[in-house]
Formats: C-alpha cells, sequence, structure tokens
C-alpha cells in the first residue's frame, strides 16, 4: 500500500508558485517560439494579427495532444533521480524555483531586446544547471548526477537542427523560384496591397504546419515542467500514474530481473542507490509512499540505461535492460489531458501579448532586404518538417532556431544578403543561453537547497 508523504504548508507554497511560475514561462514561450509559426502569415497580412494568432493557438492544442510525451521526459530525464524525485518524499522546492526562475528570466530578457531566443535552449540549460548544482552540493562527481549521454543527445539535437534548416530552407527556396512562375511570391509585401490569394492560402498553410509541429515539440517542455510541479504538490495522486495501476508485486518482479544487470554493468561505480531502490521494490513488507516508490523507479531506470549505453554489455543485455525500461515508464511518465490543455493554454495567450517584437525581427532584420512570401514559406515548411519529425522521435529541438536559420538560408540562397548587426546579437544570444542559465541556476539551487 502506498502512502502519502507529508508536505509543510511552506512547500506547498512554494510548489503554487513554482506551479505559476510554469505557466508564466509557457506564456512567455509563446512571446518567442509561437511567434515564429504566425510571423510570415501576419508579416505579409495574409492574416489579421487576431486571427493569426488564435488559429495558431488552436493548432498548438490540436499538436500537443496528438504529440505525446516522450519530448517532455527527454528532458525531465536530464536531472538526476534524487533531485527529480528526492528520497524522502518532499517537494522539489529548489529545484523548480531554480529551473522556472533561471529560465523565465533570461527569456524575458531576450524578448525585451527583441531577439529570437530558443526557450528550449534556456530550460535546457538550467536543468544541466541544477543537476551540476546537486552534484557539488553532496559532493559527488559529475558523472553521478549529470546524465551526460542524455545530455549530448538534446545538445546534438539542438545543434544540427538550425544547420539543416538554413541548409534545407535554401535549397527549397530555389527549387520554388525555379519551377514557381508568380511573382507576387518573390515580392516584399506591400503594406498597401492585399497579398494574393495563392500567397495567403500558401502562408496559411504553412502557419498551420509549423503551430501544430510546435505544438507536438515544444508543448511538450512545458508539459514535463508542469508534472514536475503537481507531482510536488500532490504526490499521492500524481507520483504514480493512475492510468497505468502496477502494484508492488510486479515492481518487485521487475526490480529483482534489474538486479544482475546493474550491479554486473556499473559504468561509474556508483549505483548503490539504484541497489538500494531494488531491495525496497523487492521487499512488499517495507511500507513506502507513492513518492518514494516513483524515486526507488527511477534510480532503477538509470541504471538500466547504464547497461542499455555500456559497450560491454551483450546484444541481449541491452535489449532486456530497454525492456526493462519501457515496462517501468508508463508508471511514471505521463501527463493527464488537463496538463496538455494548460500547456496549450500557456502557449497561445503569450503568442496574443508578445508575438510583435519577434515577427518585425524575422520580417525585417535578418535579411538586407524584407522577407517574401516564398522566403517565409520555404523557411515555415521546413522548419515544420524538422519540428514535427524531432517531436515523434521524442528529440527536443528549437523552434526559433530552426525557423530563424530557415530565414536565413532563403536570404542568402535570395542574394539578398544578410544582415550582419541582427545576427551577430542573435548569435550571441544562442552562444551564451547554455552557459549563463547553467550557471545562475547552477547557483539557485546550491543556494537554496
Amino acid at each position: 500500500m502506498l502512502q502519502l508523504a507529508p508536505s509543510s504548508t511552506a512547500s506547498v507554497v512554494a510548489l503554487i508558485i513554482c506551479f505559476v511560475l510554469v505557466c508564466v514561462f509557457e506564456f512567455a514561450n509563446g512571446f518567442h517560439d509561437t511567434a515564429n509559426a504566425v510571423a510570415t502569415v501576419i508579416y505579409t497580412r495574409s492574416l489579421k494579427p487576431r486571427t493569426a494568432v488564435i488559429w495558431s493557438g488552436l493548432m498548438n492544442l490540436v499538436g500537443v495532444l496528438l504529440g505525446g510525451i516522450s519530448v517532455a521526459y527527454a528532458l525531465v530525464e536530464l536531472l538526476p533521480p534524487d533531485v527529480l524525485t528526492p528520497p524522502n518524499g518532499n517537494p522539489a522546492v529548489p529545484m523548480l524555483a531554480a529551473l522556472f526562475g533561471t529560465a523565465l528570466a533570461w527569456n524575458l530578457l531576450t524578448w525585451w531586446l527583441g531577439i529570437p531566443n530558443s526557450s528550449s535552449h534556456c530550460t535546457i540549460g538550467a536543468l544541466i544547471g541544477v543537476a551540476i548544482g546537486d552534484s557539488f552540493l553532496h559532493a559527488r562527481d559529475l558523472g553521478h548526477s549529470v546524465d551526460w549521454s542524455q545530455i549530448w543527445k538534446v545538445l546534438r539535437a539542438l545543434a544540427v537542427s538550425p544547420v539543416l534548416g538554413f541548409i534545407l530552407a535554401g535549397i527549397l527556396y530555389l527549387l520554388i523560384r525555379a519551377s514557381v512562375k508568380l511573382p507576387a511570391l518573390f515580392t516584399p509585401p506591400d503594406q498597401d496591397d492585399k497579398p494574393h490569394p495563392v500567397v495567403r492560402c500558401l502562408l496559411i498553410l504553412t502557419c498551420t504546419s509549423v503551430s501544430f509541429s510546435h505544438g507536438s515539440n515544444d508543448g511538450q517542455k512545458s508539459i514535463g515542467l508542469i508534472m514536475l510541479t503537481i507531482i510536488g504538490l500532490l504526490p499521492a495522486s500524481f507520483a504514480m500514474n493512475p492510468g497505468h495501476p502496477i502494484n508492488r508485486s510486479e515492481l518487485a518482479g521487475i526490480a529483482i530481473e534489474a538486479r544482475p544487470l546493474i550491479a554486473q554493468y556499473d559504468r561509474f561505480n556508483f549505483r548503490q542507490d539504484a541497489l538500494e531502490s531494488v531491495a525496497c521494490l523487492s521487499n512488499p513488507s517495507v511500507p513506502v509512499t507513492a513518492s518514494v516508490v516513483r524515486g526507488d523507479v527511477y534510480q532503477i531506470l538509470s541504471g538500466v540505461q547504464d547497461v542499455s549505453a555500456n559497450p560491454a554489455a551483450s546484444g541481449a543485455e541491452r535489449i532486456q535492460a530497454k525492456k526493462l525500461a519501457s515496462r517501468l515508464r508508463p508508471s511514471v511518465e505521463y501527463a493527464p489531458m488537463w496538463v496538455r490543455i494548460l500547456s496549450a493554454l500557456c502557449l497561445g495567450i503569450g503568442t496574443m501579448v508578445g508575438y510583435r517584437r519577434i515577427v518585425k525581427t524575422l520580417g525585417e532584420g535578418i535579411g538586407k532586404q524584407h522577407l517574401t512570401p516564398a522566403q517565409g514559406a520555404a523557411s515555415e515548411l521546413v522548419g515544420a518538417g524538422l519540428i514535427a519529425t524531432a517531436g515523434y522521435t521524442g528529440l527536443p529541438v528549437s523552434t526559433t532556431h530552426i525557423i530563424t536559420s530557415g530565414v536565413a538560408g532563403t536570404m542568402v540562397a535570395a542574394g539578398s544578403g544578410i544582415n550582419a548587426r541582427t545576427l551577430s546579437k542573435i548569435a550571441l544570444a544562442w552562444l551564451t543561453t547554455l552557459p549563463v542559465t547553467i550557471v545562475v541556476s547552477a547557483c539557485l539551487f546550491y543556494i537554496m537547497a
């Protein structure tokens, strides 16, 4: 029987504040990321701003609902198990405050400066910072608190996707220019003229595709963060997935099966925590809270993931480790429908309030000439494809990075030239986001924990 862990009034108040912060962060995400989806359709006057952002918000909602949760927990797993679910069952207030405070502050600063920066970048940097802060707090080797294999996997996706966006958008623009003979596609919008019907339909289509794919990827990131908060607030209700009931005897069987693998292929010789979790779960007579069970499951998941990544393990053992992980994950990795809807609503409302600064930067600031409909369509179609692909493979990528790089690629392909001043500001923000958010988040977590 799983028991409720007591939480102090101060912890509950702090978690409520964190819940508000994560909603505000996703609202700010709309300033940056979702604004990319409506930039072209608004800039060319294909849709009125209010209509565009409402439509984009609806498509984000559909994307969130249909996009799954693999990206959400790809980010969550950057945290070490004892931070993700503290062993004593108490809410992880320092982790949440450091994470949301850092990411939100950097997001708002770059938005105020009109720089298309990545909310994903902010979140990942803050998560890594918390993991590093935890390692210093407990005087551990960084390999214990930081899952570097997961971090490199996430960072590779962030680094490669803008390059692909730049190249593929440039190629697609050249193909459009060679095959479509419609002057309106290649002429910067005139504020006094209505857009050509074909141009309007094309850009509404690309806005729809980017909005949907954004919801299927970026919307998941806030889902993971919201879940961390509500699990801390109401562990008895949300620590374990109510839609995937698993009893102690089933957990015990999985834990016993995982024990020899974890013990034999311990990459860093610090899997004592995982082995203790195995012992706890495999002994049904030990009373535990839902939070403790969740923490034990994550310790075992971390242990079997080490086996999957260990070159010394045989193919059969790696397959066995992955099967064990797939049996455990549904019990702790899930998201209720209301969490998905809340994520989409925060994204959409943020877009409605703060889209103007980013729209102007994308339309007029990246190239030496203003954006044409064909350039906007090419960058958005490529962006939608890359983002959707990443969303369904569980890789978090940045809508901002991909769309901005795509616009730059079309400018180069068209011979329009690049505005070096604007791009240098964007590049500086991209380069400084990770180190700044890592350092600030690590310091905040270390001080508050």
